[in-house]
């Protein structure tokens, strides 16, 4: 095993202790509970199954039958979860003839970032998630269940349910994707027609025309933003079927994986003879956490799960920060080229062998934890295999991959990667911490020293770039934009802009204590600024013109100002009239007692401690 990696394992488990310790108590006395059914009150029992078929009554009261639990993030506004309206049936169906019974607990909300991005509906996306937790925890009171399958793939949408099932820490729990939808127009030319369009060289239908040849069906987008990246994380987590992140919604191969989802949450339920249970709090433990981290590294995934995942962790009593991520990234290799840190989509990566490889050869050079739980037997291994449907009944069977990468464009072996560190980096300084996706990032913008121009809306910088105000090396600041400000929405909607002046020759770069996610592309984005602005950070003394330096070589972001004139300035406020903008309209209100609680980005955004 590489050192670094148990290094911080052991550190994560010492800083730990206590507040696990505490977690696997409450995981221990709830398990020793008789089961739902029996435990409960007649009236109550007759509430839970009033709406049950006959047989299905007989089983659960008479024939103490096992009784699965679905929560479900279905909707028709997210390409990715549309496939979900069936799902219901086709579990209930397996349930029954493996002589259980399901009943849905209950839905929770899920919101497009791609539909709200730029808009204000996007200031909502980041609390979503904690309301998505709260809403799996209140389908999951019922208590009824001896397992739980739970239906969610997009960006906040995993994590939220990751953490309302890691605080019911006691119930074995499956993860079920849906897959990718197929793959339209490449990535690559997508974003060169947004950057035409932001230089007035195209119109609005011809953005149209290509945005829908993007996304044009169901199943999640193409690119490795946070929801696919969600999906590789649940595959090193061992909480997926293995091998089941990116197979197609409409392919013969998913329909047989979901059977086997049903198959898997009984044989872990404990309630199948010769099965032990697998409660979600045993199976995430911090080997688990880390092998999620190192599987974001190796692949350069979403930023959004340097804070997702410290909530994540934190869900199941475990400690972890930046600084974690930051020391493990200088020893893992980057693995997978997958757009926006490469040209391949996720259908490209899945055909080149896709988590499977990437979790095998991390294995197998000593960088994951192999002898962890997974809903997939007694450690990580069956995740390096790869699923096929044989036979009339869609049987699945698992085959092991070649040694040599099927395509080298997309996934290397760990032996000969892409870059011997990962894709994430932390910069510090004296305008707080932050990370950047470097992998996307050509070496020569890694390192950004310019003047910068100071906003406090997306809207200003986009009129700013229009009026041709950016047209030199440039340092564009957006402040304001963290969770207690507005709740940190990912801006996306600077990207193409400052790809216009950077594919000029001109040195730009982002700084924002705002998000990017996953697809914050070739421009150097030091993100989630910490403490924000609003927060009292540092980043509100900044003016306009000071020189910044932005560096993912030697990890700094620094205003380049004397000493003694930084520690006089005093920090700027918003504006009164912008901060009454950010808590109006399109249900902000709602979430104002969540933005006055919430936590820092490195402490996950978390607004329920």
């Amino acid at each position: 095993m590489n050192t670094t990696l148990n290094e911080v394992t052991a550190r994560i488990r010492e800083r730990s202790a206590k507040l696990r310790g505490d977690y696997l108590a409450r995981i221990a006395q709830m398990n020793n509970r008789q089961r739902g059914f029996e435990r409960m009150g007649c009236a109550n029992v007759a509430h839970a199954v009033a709406a049950l078929p006959a047989n299905d009554k007989l089983r659960i009261v008479a024939e103490k039958a096992p009784h699965l639990g679905v929560v479900t993030a279905y909707n028709d506004m997210l390409s990715a979860h549309q496939p979900y309206e069936d799902y219901p049936a086709q579990i209930r169906a397996e349930a029954h003839r493996l002589g259980a019974t399901v009943q849905v607990a209950g839905g929770v909300p899920a919101m497009c970032d791609g539909v709200t991005q730029g808009l204000p509906g996007m200031e909502l996306s980041l609390f979503s998630r904690d309301t998505i937790a709260m809403s799996t925890a209140i389908a999951l009171t019922h208590d009824v269940f001896d397992a739980a399958l739970l239906l969610g793939i997009c960006d906040k949408i995993v994590p939220g349910l990751l953490i309302g099932a890691l605080h019911f820490g006691h119930l074995p729990t499956v993860f079920v994707p849906a897959g990718p939808m197929g793959t339209g127009i490449s990535n690559s030319d997508k974003a060169k027609v947004r950057e035409l369009y932001a230089q007035g060289k195209v119109g609005r239908d011809e953005l149209l025309k290509s945005e829908s040849a993007a996304y044009h069906g169901a199943g999640t987008c193409t690119f490795y933003g946070t929801a696919n990246s969600n999906q590789m994380l649940l595959e090193a987590m061992g909480l997926h079927v293995p091998g089941s992140a990116f197979v197609h919604p409409h392919d013969d191969l998913r329909t047989a994986l979901t059977r086997e989802a049903v198959a898997t949450a009984l044989n872990i339920s404990g309630r199948v003879a010769g099965k032990a249970a697998k409660p979600i709090g045993h199976v995430v433990d911090e080997r688990c956490i880390v092998n999620a981290m190192v599987a974001l590294l190796a692949t350069g995934g979403s930023t959004n799960h340097l804070i997702h995942w410290v909530a994540v962790a934190r869900s199941a009593g475990i400690l972890i920060n930046w600084t974690d991520f930051s020391d493990l990234s200088s020893v893992v290799p980057l693995l997978a080229r997958v757009y926006p840190n490469g040209s391949a989509d996720v259908n490209q990566f899945q055909a080149a062998g896709g988590p499977s490889f990437v979790i095998r050869e991390l294995l197998d050079a000593g960088l994951m934890h192999e002898d962890v739980l997974s809903v997939g037997g007694d450690n990580l291994r069956p995740y390096t295999t790869v699923p096929r449907a044989v036979g009339q009944g869609g049987e699945v069977v698992r085959e092991v991959l070649p040694a040599a990468p099927i395509d080298d464009s997309v996934v290397r072996t760990a032996s000969a990667p892409f870059s011997a560190t990962g894709g994430l980096k932390l910069l510090d300084g004296n305008l707080g911490r932050a990370v950047i996706k470097s992998s996307a990032v050509p070496e020569d913008r890694h390192t950004i020293e310019a003047p910068c121009r100071i906003f406090t809306t997306q809207e200003a910088m986009l009129a700013a770039f229009k009026n041709g105000e950016l047209e030199k090396d440039v340092v564009v600041v957006v402040r304001f934009q963290g969770p207690h400000a507005n709740g940190m929405p990912e801006l996306h909607k600077l990207t193409p802009p400052l790809a216009v002046l950077q594919g000029k020759g001109f040195r730009v770069a982002l700084v924002t204590d705002g998000r990017m996610s996953g697809a914050s592309g070739k421009v150097p984005a030091a993100i989630h600024v910490s403490p924000e602005a609003l927060a009292g950070g540092p980043l509100a003394k900044l003016r306009d013109g000071d020189v910044v330096r932005v560096c993912a070589v030697n990890g700094v972001l620094a205003a380049l100002v004397d000493d003694a004139e930084w520690a006089a300035r005093e920090n700027v406020t918003l504006a009164s009239a912008e901060a009454d903008v950010n808590a109006h309209g399109l249900g902000r209100e709602l979430f104002a007692g969540l933005r006055r609680n919430v936590l820092s980005a490195e402490e996950g955004a978390v607004t329920w401690l």
